[in-house]
């Protein structure tokens, strides 16, 4: 059925494009954030392992909304690990499992570059024409910025 809400098809795939981008790093940083979560040791290990636990269950909360974003735009969502790693903006980390103090800063680094990355996608889709799509990812960005703010306040 052709989905007629105010937006062409090309305006449709390009709003589609964007969140399947934005879906890639969020999935990405999702089992970055559980990797931490499930190797932190040391000092302050029960904080962190529950602080990362926060963060991934968050972080799994936008993949569903992004996924359903796509849906309502009348579009299919990409599902596998495989299309993830083809498109997203973020750099995994296969085989390093760093200190307490790196992980923070390797996630903030992450935060902070899918801020970055969002706030692209934002000016994107506003030029497209897709005020939803361009309120929605504003509101995931300000959901990125807070955890980046939490991070950073561990490493001062």
């Amino acid at each position: 059925m052709k989905i007629s809400i105010g937006l062409s098809t090309e305006q449709l795939n390009a709003s589609t494009a964007i969140l399947s981008n934005v879906l890639a790093d969020e999935s990405t940083l999702y089992m970055k954030t559980r990797k931490f979560h499930w190797n932190v040791s040391g000092e302050s290990f029960m904080e962190l392992h529950k602080l990362f636990e926060h963060q991934y269950k968050e972080i799994e909360e936008i993949i569903d909304e992004v996924a359903e974003r796509i849906g309502k735009l009348g579009s299919v969502t990409i599902g596998t690990m495989t299309q993830f790693i083809k498109i997203t903006r973020l750099k995994e980390t296969p085989d390093e499992y760093p200190v307490r103090l790196k992980m923070i800063e390797e996630l903030l680094l992450d935060h902070e570059t899918v801020i970055k990355v969002l706030r692209e996608d934002v000016d994107k889709c506003d030029e497209n024409g897709d005020a939803g799509t361009t309120d929605f990812l504003t509101a995931v960005m300000k959901q990125h910025e807070t955890i980046a703010w939490t991070l950073r306040r561990y490493l001062r």
